[in-house]
């Protein structure tokens, strides 16, 4: 098969495999509530940069970017509450953070999809628009340990797999498609922590 021979792998394909197993590493890691879903999460994004770019998903090319920020966010929410090294709890969503979510998606997904309309040669702006913006919003939660953000994802990441069988990123489509019960599996057990440890919503 082609995929097994050297000259399947040129740089772009690499650049890809090293985002497929990093980026699968940091999402098993963030099931099992492991901090070091983050500096892999770092490598993931930057690695994806360049996929994106290449494919010309302009939105998720910006996520990673922005992935990047939110999971130093993350990674030290996780590790400090109220300034004090402390394992973070795991939450549910508060209903301002639900409503923030619902009012700047959709706001988001248009905004952007018409910039990437307009601007790039884009052939999906607001597809790609539309996946950034919940991505976004589910990363956020995670940053926050919210048990809810493992729902989101589950849901973008159906999503995703058609976008990028339909980009011949066929590597990333496995990657998301594998997602999708690890997904499952880490809102399973994050559920399982939060009712053993009896947590209340916080107000962060």
């Amino acid at each position: 098969m082609e995929f097994f021979t050297a000259d399947y792998w040129d740089l772009a394909k690499l650049t890809e495999l090293v985002g497929f197993v990093s980026g699968l590493l940091c999402v098993w890691l963030a099931a099992r509530q492991n901090v070091w879903t983050f500096p892999l999460a770092l490598i993931s994004a930057g690695f994806y940069v360049v996929v994106f770019k290449d494919a010309l998903l302009f939105a998720d090319m910006g996520l990673q970017v922005m992935f990047a920020v939110l999971n130093f966010y993350g990674w030290y929410l996780w590790l400090y509450k109220s300034g004090e090294r402390t394992e973070r709890p795991v939450t549910h969503t508060l209903r301002w953070q639900w409503i923030v979510l619902l009012v700047l998606t959709p706001l988001f997904t248009f905004g952007l999809g018409r910039y990437l309309d307009l601007t790039t040669p884009a052939d999906i702006p607001y597809w790609d628009a539309g996946t950034t913006a919940v991505s976004l919003g589910a990363q956020w939660l995670m940053s926050r340990k919210k048990l809810e953000n493992w729902l989101i994802w589950l849901a973008v990441d159906i999503v995703y797999v058609p976008i990028y069988l339909h980009k011949e990123l066929y590597l990333t489509a496995v990657l998301y498609a594998l997602f999708i019960p690890l997904a499952w599996i880490g809102y399973r057990d994050w559920k399982k922590d939060l009712q053993l440890h009896q947590a209340r919503p916080e107000a962060g």
